[in-house]
């Protein structure tokens, strides 16, 4: 599973006019599954974000973690950042896991993110979704699990 993070401020996600997610402090998350992802990749990708230390400390140092912070998780889903774009102009997305797979494994990491995190919110998987945020810093890392095949 592929993710990019961002500390923010705020960050939202809209479907057809309608907030369905909204968090203050904390992360968003854009999220990819590939083809060889597992629940496993899943439940490894949940624990990296919630335990990655990317929020500043007394001495202004990134050594807090959102758990840490008790901020709040955005998970947006996002099969895009699967794509290859190595070569050509137009992005191959032959790792990206299949569309019903894709919506299985993530809301495995639904279901596991509410289990394990009080203040998380979602995207919609395969909604038309306006995404907005203020990016904290800004700081923005990415960060991958790999899958059986890796």
């Amino acid at each position: 599973m592929i993710t990019i993070i961002q500390r923010v401020t705020s960050a939202s996600v809209t479907v057809n006019h309608q907030l369905i997610g909204k968090i203050d402090t904390g992360i968003l998350a854009l999220v990819a599954v590939e083809k060889e992802d597992t629940p496993k990749e899943a439940e490894r990708l949940l624990d990296r974000i919630l335990s990655f230390r990317i929020f500043a400390d007394d001495q202004d140092r990134m050594n807090l973690s959102l758990r840490d912070i008790n901020g709040g998780l955005l998970l947006v889903p996002q099969f895009t950042l699967a794509a290859d774009t190595r070569k050509g102009n137009r992005p191959s997305f032959i790792s990206a896991a299949p569309p019903e797979y894709g919506k299985q494994l993530f809301s495995y990491l639904q279901n596991y993110a509410t289990a394990t995190f009080a203040n998380v919110q979602f995207g919609e998987f395969g909604a038309d979704m306006q995404v907005a945020l203020v990016n904290n810093g800004p700081v923005t890392f990415t960060l991958r699990t790999p899958g059986k095949a890796q």
